[in-house]
């Protein structure tokens, strides 16, 4: 945030999301889902996925395009807030 409390982004601008949580078969579609709630006109087809060494988390990679910092205030709640998330970057 800046001094007058504006935003650093000037909307609408690409927003890479990054997030990690447990290695199952949900994580990916339940992010999916999620993000399109915020934002819908994001491509699941360029979702990144990457497993950890240990196979024990993945990374998912959402670059989507943010509209408002209400609405990346709001994807970051309701993603960090899924029991299967570890991390929203």
């Amino acid at each position: 945030m800046s001094e007058d409390g504006e935003s650093l982004f000037e909307f609408p601008c690409p927003f890479p999301l990054k997030i990690m949580g447990l290695a199952d078969d949900a994580l990916a579609q339940t992010v999916l889902d999620v993000v399109l709630r915020h934002a819908p006109d994001f491509d699941g087809a360029t979702m990144e996925m990457r497993a950890s060494s240990g196979g024990k988390y993945v990374s998912l990679t959402c670059t989507i395009t943010a509209t408002s910092k209400a609405q990346l205030d709001t994807l970051y709640r309701e993603l960090t807030g899924h029991p299967l998330v570890r991390i929203v970057l």
